[in-house]
């Protein structure tokens, strides 16, 4: 065969080369990132920034109010238009053309807020909506929108795009799925300004701030710099995970439980139980005569229902439990939830209940600590007319008992992986313009207190550099009250988490929300999203949009030793200090140099503190609330806003 001379063949072997090394450049359409899309709020006052992707070297234009803006697509294949500032307002259309055409409609101009962190910033609407109820059904706040970025994770590195996501109006049944935070937040500044609020949701339950933070944003931290490196090796996570021994998962082994494997399931309606316990609802079982069991254990009890309830369609609350659950009501399954977090709330079908005797049998699965029912939540079946509680006694039968393992290694969790969350649900929309964030996070790390006194003001710089808005206001909340009353003084991982927080108060335009009193002992998700969202728009009002106002409780300042007390000073005590409700100021304690706590008695002076303990004839140190859940921290300004915990004999920064 004779061959073509280089000269001659040269040119498709260049064509084929190319195509391999840039798959179908010519072919490419315009594409914009998922962030961009029909009814987006993009941030007033500020130049605009659009992007996307085309083809290599495609002449890209946009026609916005009455103005053509061109660019050429880069040889990668990107592109990138800046539009002029604009005032508050809309809706407009911004027309894009190449070699196809995107026209984007119902544009506002207003201001945006990046809203993320963990649980307490992901629970919507919809999983308050009893309380919330007259919210939801009223809202009708069109110039209110939320986009919610999808849970994604990515260890190799920042992600270019979302993988979904839509811009949804704040309109009756579409602000469920709004972070109820978030949208109280909204709210409150919405009917003050009355200008479009657009809220970017990126946020994941469970998760640490490591998970959040740039691979730039560690360069101080050598460590995490290392465990970012090693995420990287695909091999290594895949060796990781596989090492991680699923037997000793009692999720992962097959079920030994008697009352789904015997003759007959637990749950029929025509079993008849035999040597069943007598147990109580609620409670937990080692509280109960039940020795530290870890398995399944199931309850069993008929229920009287009046005649009114027969047939009709119903809910049953069963609070919380501790750790999964599965519902039946006459031998069919009503509700099943696999963790221990959420609010157990089941819709029964219509036609399932029975007037007289129906029985009702819970699944309960626990794998550590104490299993059961969480004590002071609702437990009834209801209609509409008509409510039956559900607390009481009840029988018991363990169907399975886990048997305690060596522990094994570890898998990875990606979404608990340094940079996973950053790299996946924060790079993408990093180019987007934003007026501030808003932060709610810390339940995960409150077991590393001190690391988060480092980690907190390192994800402030970093989001801040990462948006390209070196002061963007960054509002936090601290972590409210939770778990069970300490009536004596004692040390507190929540606590130490709580000065952590404060002490990034060091920070420029940065503001916290204290939250001592909007918690609940038995739930990490408290029900009372809305004032902390609202005490957050405060703060924004104050650190974003300049109002002359108080926007925080008071905080420590400095303290003096004069004789036997300690006079603590304060900022942020408005209008004055008080006693919230005008009783004895209380969770006060006070020591001397062995650092021995008792309580101590506190009187207000002005605006400062004079605090002491006649057994503590030479104090050194003051704690205020120091404590997971403080009994009743009432120290408050004027302005209804509560006093931050803290210590003296490890003073926080405060600016």
């Amino acid at each position: 065969m004779t061959r073509m001379p280089w000269s001659v063949n040269r040119r498709p072997f260049l064509f084929y080369l190319t195509l391999l090394l840039n798959p179908a450049p010519s072919f490419t359409q315009i594409r914009l990132p998922q962030i961009i899309r029909d009814s987006m709020i993009l941030q007033r006052d500020q130049p605009i920034p659009l992007w996307g992707w085309a083809s290599a070297g495609e002449k890209v234009s946009i026609i916005f109010d009455g103005r053509r803006h061109e660019t050429t697509a880069s040889p990668e294949g990107k592109w990138k238009l800046v539009l002029p500032a604009m005032k508050a307002g809309g809706p407009h259309l911004i027309k894009i053309s190449g070699k196809n055409d995107i026209t984007l409609k119902d544009i506002l101009f207003g201001d945006v807020w990046f809203c993320s962190g963990q649980s307490n910033m992901v629970h919507q609407m919809n999983i308050h909506d009893v309380t919330y109820a007259h919210d939801i059904a009223s809202a009708n706040q069109p110039e209110i929108r939320q986009f919610l970025i999808p849970t994604r994770t990515s260890l190799s590195g920042p992600n270019e795009d979302l993988s979904a996501g839509s811009w949804r109006p704040a309109v009756r049944e579409e602000v469920r799925p709004f972070s109820a935070v978030a949208y109280f937040f909204a709210l409150k500044l919405y009917e003050k300004y009355r200008i479009p609020i657009g809220l970017i949701n990126a946020s994941v339950g469970g998760t640490p701030i490591e998970a959040w933070t740039s691979e730039e944003g560690f360069r101080e931290f050598p460590q995490v710099l290392q465990t970012i490196n090693k995420n990287k090796d695909t091999a290594y996570i895949h060796e990781m995970n596989r090492r991680a021994a699923p037997p000793n998962n009692p999720a992962a082994r097959p079920s030994q439980d008697k009352g789904l494997t015997g003759p007959k399931t637990w749950f029929a309606e025509d079993y008849l139980p035999s040597a069943w316990r007598t147990i109580h609802i609620p409670g937990y079982w080692e509280d109960q005569g039940v020795k530290d069991l870890n398995g399944v254990v199931w309850y069993r009890r008929e229920i009287e229902l009046p005649t009114a309830m027969a047939g009709k369609a119903a809910r049953v609350w069963l609070g919380r439990i501790v750790d999964a659950d599965i519902l039946y009501i006459n031998g069919k399954q009503v509700g099943q939830v696999t963790y221990q977090y959420p609010q157990r709330r089941y819709s029964v079908p219509a036609g399932l209940l029975k007037a007289g005797k129906n029985t009702f049998v819970i699944r309960v699965t626990n794998f550590n600590g104490k299993g059961g029912f969480v004590p002071d939540k609702p437990y009834c079946i209801f209609t509409a007319n008509d409510t039956v509680d559900l607390k009481g006694d009840w029988k018991y039968k363990v169907g399975e008992v886990f048997i305690p393992r060596p522990p094994s290694p570890g898998g990875i969790n990606a979404q608990n992986q340094p940079t996973a969350l950053y790299n996946a649900m924060v790079a993408p929309v990093a180019h987007y313009p934003i007026k501030g964030i808003l932060w709610y996070q810390g339940e995960t790390n409150a077991g590393r207190p001190k690391e988060y006194a480092g980690f907190l003001p390192t994800l402030i710089r970093d989001w801040r550099n990462q948006f390209n808005q070196p002061e963007a206001p960054f509002i936090y909340a601290q972590l409210p009250n939770y778990m069970d009353y300490n009536y004596l003084p004692s040390e507190s991982n929540w606590a130490e988490l709580r000065e952590s927080q404060t002490k990034a108060l060091s920070l420029p335009n940065t503001a916290m929300t204290v939250n001592i009193d909007l918690g609940e002992w038995n739930d990490i998700h408290p029900d009372n999203k809305k004032d902390v969202g609202e005490r957050m728009a405060l703060a924004a009002l104050k650190i974003a949009y300049g109002e002359s106002l108080v926007h925080s409780g008071p905080l420590y300042h400095s303290h003096a030793i004069e004789g036997d007390k300690i006079r603590i000073t304060f900022t942020q005590v408005g209008s004055g200090l008080i006693s919230l409700d005008g009783e004895e100021l209380s969770d006060f304690a006070i020591a001397g140099e062995d650092k021995k706590f008792v309580w101590a008695k506190a009187v207000i002076r002005g605006n400062e503190l004079m605090v002491w303990n006649q057994e503590v004839p030479n104090p050194r140190h003051v704690r205020y609330a120091w404590a997971d859940n403080p009994v009743n921290p009432n120290l408050y300004n004027r302005e209804g806003l509560p006093a931050s915990p803290f210590r003296t004999d490890q003073p926080v920064s405060e600016k």
